[in-house]
């Protein structure tokens, strides 16, 4: 229900960002105007102005393709984890993920040496880039899936021309690739690599989702697992393997 209501909460407030930026910004005339006042804006943020950017910009979206990639990341990766934590736990551990993401993103800049930010040689700098998206938060759930699901399977579709590519894979190895790409871009982007995608917010969530997800599950989940894992340990203890093969046949 909270995964499906967040994807409803992202589509609704993208398409109104559209077609309807007064209602979300009083003035507003364009999705740009929007944008920018929702948007996180590093600079602001550490001078302690516009902090509920911190929040507003986990549901904002820079276009329709970045909305969409998004959305279907929280729809595989959130049912499953919330599943396991709850509506309000997952709901909790969703907006954490994303602030902390936030505060990697910020924290990386600082990094990036200064040359590159006085020099003109970014062509954005970050300091006053806009930042936004849900990807933070979803790394978060990212990680949380990693700690339930590691030995789940995933499907995954890449077009190689127009020829759909399908492959499975356990999930702990697509997301260790996942966030390996993530990790190795953002070391490029220290270095004053350009790129219009927050590596580190992506890099913060992650690890975030997987420190708090064995606090977020939820209690009586909890305790079936070490219930089951109890009773396998206790089957497997006292079974006389040896005398089984002894008396059966096999073929």
């Amino acid at each position: 229900m909270v995964t499906l209501t967040l994807i409803l909460v992202n589509v609704v407030l993208f398409i109104l960002s559209y077609l309807y930026p007064s209602l979300l910004v009083p003035g507003a005339t364009n999705v740009y105007e929007v944008q920018r006042r929702l948007a996180m804006i590093p600079i602001a943020i550490v001078r302690g102005e516009r902090l509920w950017t911190l929040f507003t910009s986990m549901f904002m979206h820079a276009d329709i393709i970045h909305l969409v990639g998004n959305m279907i990341f929280l729809f595989l990766f959130g049912g499953p984890v919330e599943s396991a934590m709850g509506k309000k736990r997952f709901l909790a551990f969703y907006i954490l993920c994303g602030l902390v993401a936030d505060v990697f993103h910020l924290l990386s800049i600082t990094f990036i040496p200064t040359r590159y930010l006085i020099s003109g040689e970014l062509v954005g700098n970050p300091w006053v880039t806009p930042t936004l998206g849900a990807s933070g938060a979803i790394s978060g759930v990212m990680g949380a899936y990693l700690i339930y699901y590691p030995r789940s399977r995933v499907t995954m579709v890449y077009p190689i021309w127009v020829i759909p590519f399908i492959f499975t894979l356990p999930a702990w190895v697509y997301i260790l690739i996942w966030f390996t790409y993530q990790l190795v871009m953002g070391l490029m982007s220290l270095l004053g690599f350009v790129s219009n995608i927050a590596f580190w917010a992506h890099i913060g969530g992650f690890l975030t989702g997987i420190a708090l997800a064995p606090y977020f599950m939820d209690p009586f989940i909890k305790k079936q697992i070490l219930f089951y894992k109890k009773t396998l340990g206790e089957l497997i203890t006292s079974t006389d393997y040896e005398g089984f093969y002894e008396e059966e046949e096999f073929y």
